[in-house]
């Protein structure tokens, strides 16, 4: 959710660096902010769960680009450009039958 505001960020009630303490997931999550020069003009309140920290980056990516959209229509050209609002689309593969992964297969025995 996007508030006005001096660009305080709110992640799981806990400060961005607080919640990533990896610099890249850190610059992953504020890069729309960034883009279009909002980054003074709001404060950013998220609740995210689930995935990993990387995932999870890319969902505030994400959402912070479209709720940005909602704010300033003019905003879409440089996220659009930009790669902002675009969904991963990869997903998990399921586990195969008769095998341990989805992929990986169990150790050939000559003997």
């Amino acid at each position: 959710m996007l508030r006005p505001g001096i660009g305080r960020w709110l992640i799981n009630g806990r400060e961005l660096d607080d919640y990533f303490p990896r610099l890249v997931h850190r610059k992953r999550a504020t890069e729309p902010m960034q883009v279009v020069d909002a980054d003074a003009r709001f404060d950013v309140v998220v609740r995210v769960h689930g995935g990993g920290m990387t995932g999870q980056a890319d969902a505030i990516r994400l959402g912070v680009a479209r709720a940005l959209v909602e704010e300033d229509e003019d905003a879409m050209g440089p996220l659009r450009q930009g790669g902002f609002l675009s969904r991963d689309p990869r997903k998990v593969e399921r586990k195969k039958p008769g095998r341990p992964k989805a992929r990986k297969r169990f150790q050939f025995s000559k003997r």
